[in-house]
């Protein structure tokens, strides 16, 4: 019975293939996550064209005897392979291959713990598996065990065929829409109460749920693992004044996001387009920080909200010590604010700054009482700003308000002290 305990708790042995000019960090990261063993990690010198396999058919039979010598279980591509290719792999080394697509999709599938990220990952996986039918996704538990092998989240849709599919995806898009619907409906109920919105977003991994849990006091999952978050989170944040914002944490980004999980996630990654302002949370200790500062951004576009005002958040900044590094990050990020979540550091430097760009600051106005539209000008005031202060004189009224930049303010401008 022992030895069959520990050969049932033996992980998937996974070997790695990466391209010359892309670390295999980020690889190598998401394969554990997945809980598998890396076995071997290896870069190509070269990509070639080739309609069997990518790369010449002595170079893929090197690699498929190396596969076999080291007891690989899978080989495991890191750019997108095409089902053709995905096909003659398998058929060639006898084990399943597949993409780092696949990876963040199984990854999604564990970690789906709401109706709502289960449906969000069920269609993603289904529209990947639509041209991948003949694809032997094989149960390696009965090879090594492991969570690798166990059927996660829509698997059992990958044995239907497309008319199936299609039908299912069909019914999860209703069923999400209706999802959709409802957070809508949430978040309309929010803005009536006067409260504006703020997001946290940023690479996987970079701190998000951890400074929600520090600032609200929330209690999210913060692992130190890839993909912690799924489903948003959101909390009210006391401001001063007696003020607050209701601050959300959203699924992490990484490079090259699956598309089907952009469109599948939607619903999600709307709470980052539809805020009053994004929190971009950078992991300043990260050596690729700025490339996935970058990475944050372009997904941002592809969502409609890289013209959303945001604030970047250096998170981990107890972790820098090196002076090149800091130096580095001064000049490429001149305006951000550095934080450590975990030890609650320039924290109270960031709430003050979300509150300036989300509530504006306090300034005095005095306007003349003979001003034909005065009482639309405080009802603007009202409506976008925070009235603190209101004293009538004889001539003239005088205010004191929090206000942002706009419309309202530059109608008051003139009379500012």
């Amino acid at each position: 019975m022992f030895e069959v305990k520990a050969e049932e708790e033996k992980k998937a042995r996974a070997f790695l293939l990466g391209l010359p000019d892309r670390p295999l960090k980020e690889l190598e990261g998401l394969v554990h996550t997945l809980g598998m063993e890396i076995i071997e990690s290896k870069k190509l010198v070269r990509l070639e064209v080739s309609p069997a396999y990518g790369m010449g058919s002595g170079k893929a039979l090197e690699i498929a005897d190396e596969a076999k010598e080291i007891e690989a279980d899978c080989i495991i591509f890191d750019w997108e392979i095409e089902p053709t290719k995905q096909r003659n792999w398998e058929k060639l080394t006898k084990i399943p291959c597949f993409d780092r697509n696949e990876v963040i999709l199984r990854i999604f599938a564990q970690r789906a713990q709401t109706k709502a990220a289960r449906l969000q990952v069920d269609l993603a996986r289904l529209k990947y598996s639509l041209p991948r039918l003949s694809h032997t996704y094989g149960d390696l538990s009965r090879q090594r065990g492991g969570v690798f092998g166990n059927k996660g989240q829509g698997e059992t849709q990958l044995e239907l065929d497309r008319r199936q599919i299609e039908e299912k995806i069909e019914d999860i898009k209703k069923d999400l829409a209706q999802v959709q619907t409802d957070r809508r409906t949430q978040r309309k109920r929010r803005l009536r109460g006067g409260l504006l919105s703020c997001a946290l977003v940023g690479y996987t991994n970079a701190g998000k749920s951890t400074l929600l849990n520090t600032l609200t006091g929330a209690s999210a999952l913060a692992e130190d693992k890839l993909f912690a978050t799924l489903d948003p989170t959101t909390r009210k944040l006391p401001l001063e004044n007696g003020a607050s914002v209701l601050l959300t944490d959203t699924v992490g980004f990484i490079s090259n996001l699956p598309h089907t999980l952009i469109e599948s996630f939607k619903s999600t990654l709307e709470e980052a387009a539809l805020a009053d302002l994004l929190l971009l949370v950078v992991d300043s200790s990260d050596p690729d920080c700025l490339a996935q500062f970058e990475e944050v951004r372009k997904v941002l576009g592809q969502i409609d909200a890289a013209d959303l005002p945001y604030l970047i958040v250096l998170n981990k900044i107890d972790r820098v010590t090196e002076p090149e590094k800091i130096s580095m990050l001064n000049a490429a990020f001149p305006d951000a604010v550095k934080i450590s979540a975990k030890e609650a550091t320039g924290l109270e430097e960031l709430k003050t700054l979300i509150e300036e760009n989300l509530l504006g600051r306090t300034m005095t106005f005095e306007i003349p009482i003979e001003n034909p539209d005065l009482q639309g000008l405080l009802k603007a005031v009202r409506r976008d700003g925070i009235l603190q202060e209101e004293d009538w004189g004889d001539s003239t009224v005088k205010i004191k308000a929090r206000l942002r930049l706009g419309k309202t303010f530059c109608l008051l401008e003139e009379y500012r002290l």
